[in-house]
């Protein structure tokens, strides 16, 4: 039986059955950090993830890309090891670290085994990269022009381009958009003494959250935390609050960019992590766009109309309010006419709300679907992450299905007819012709 035929009681009882299996200790150290285990004991891996408000909303206006930069050159060479020896060092115990930035937090991940000598020694690497990095000027010049690079390749690129400016379009000046000002001049403007300053005011231990899934008891978890903590930078100085954002003059941009397609994205900010219009606005997003082919989008622009392979909405939720985008590509000849069947599905969308077919069927999808997307070790650390990031219950994987299933019809449409104005949507194409 899929799915799709399943009743919804039938799918909340199957989530039920495995949902219960994830359980979620949590702790705040001495530090200051917060800390998320689960216990995981079938596999001897053991996977760690370390968040730090650290972000590339955290750029500085001018050297836009220095979080990134940061969390990038975290394993590039410690004031004991250099970059050739930290790779030697990982392989030898089967193990990986690699820095990671977001937009609103960066960080480190590792993964090792967890056999008690592998694990030690890895985590001693991990406190290295985390407490004593050196930010080698020869690495920094390397990576600086391999960023480069690739700047330059997505700004030739007409979907990144109108993804970039779209972001540009949403938030202006905000912290937001830091990464759509990341240019060729704010990347050379970044020197050694930047990731070192950044690296201390931001990779504190008060604040950071620490993940933890896999083969290791609290005790010994505890033990992890500490060691790979202590010895952060004690810096006294609390970081700037981010401003709020405030809404953008609207506007169609187009991008001149060669090729047989246009790219059309159209955006606008929405949807914060505590948003009462989280679910209602989550789930009819499932129906206007995001479910794939059981999508209106796709239904009518792909399906009927054939103007594009690809259609799809979604949302970003963050601590401010994240971008609510739709994005597509069809043939530059028929531009026009996507853009306008895209605003009118979607405005038919807020005025009607969806059927009760369509919500059941989204629904038993989102509620069957939910706990794949936690599956393994790597899959469920990123949720620990969202959970000790935006202050959210430790019973949000089981909240989340519930909170699905209750979703009425009512509530979707109420939701966005308050939250989602067409008229206020920024649009940005990119193509050969406007």
């Amino acid at each position: 039986m899929s799915v799709k035929t399943m009743t919804l009681a039938a799918v909340m009882a199957l989530f039920s059955s495995l949902a219960s299996a994830v359980e979620i200790q949590s702790w705040i150290t001495q530090q200051g950090a917060r800390v998320l285990l689960v216990e995981a004991h079938d596999n001897p891996i053991l996977d760690v993830r370390v968040d730090f408000d650290a972000g590339s909303r955290r750029d500085p206006p001018g050297k836009e890309g220095l979080a990134a930069m940061v969390a990038g050159l975290l394993d590039s060479g410690t004031t004991r090891l250099d970059e050739d020896a930290i790779q030697q060092q990982l392989a030898n115990s089967a193990a990986q670290l690699n820095g990671f930035a977001e937009l609103e937090t960066a960080g480190l991940r590792m993964r090792s085994l967890s056999r008690p000598d592998l694990q030690e020694r890895v985590t001693g690497l991990a406190t290295q990269l985390l407490t004593q990095p050196t930010f080698a000027v020869a690495v920094l010049n390397r990576e600086r022009q391999r960023a480069i690079e690739s700047l330059l390749q997505r700004q030739e690129d007409a979907g990144a381009s109108a993804d970039i400016t779209l972001q540009q379009r949403m938030y202006g000046d905000h912290p937001y958009a830091r990464p759509a000002y990341i240019t060729v001049n704010s990347l050379q403007a970044i020197q050694r003494e930047d990731l070192l300053q950044f690296w201390q005011q931001h990779y504190r231990a008060a604040g950071a959250v620490v993940s933890i899934v896999g083969d290791i008891k609290r005790q010994d978890a505890e033990l992890l935390v500490n060691t790979m903590l202590r010895n952060l930078p004690q810096s006294t100085q609390p970081l700037p609050d981010i401003a709020q954002a405030t809404p953008q003059p609207v506007a169609r941009v187009h991008l001149t960019r060669p090729g047989s397609q246009t790219h059309i994205a159209l955006g606008m900010p929405v949807l914060r992590r505590d948003d009462p219009d989280y679910y209602p606005l989550l789930l009819g997003n499932y129906i206007l766009g995001g479910g794939g082919f059981d999508s209106r989008l796709m239904q009518e622009l792909r399906v009927r109309r054939g103007l594009t392979y690809g259609v799809r909405s979604h949302f970003t939720p963050l601590q401010q309010a994240g971008p609510f985008v739709i994005s597509l590509a069809t043939r530059n000849a028929e531009a026009g006419l996507a853009l306008q069947t895209t605003r009118e599905v979607l405005a038919g969308f807020i005025k009607e709300g969806p059927t009760e077919t369509e919500l059941n069927q989204a629904k038993a999808n989102i509620i069957g679907g939910f706990p794949l997307r936690y599956d393994s070790n790597s899959k469920l650390l990123p949720y620990l992450a969202v959970i000790g990031q935006y202050h959210l219950p430790l019973s949000y994987l089981e909240d989340y299905p519930r909170a699905v299933a209750q979703v009425s019809i009512a509530q979707i449409r109420d939701a966005w007819q308050r939250r989602i104005d067409p008229q206020q949507m920024q649009i940005v194409t990119a193509g050969a012709t406007p």
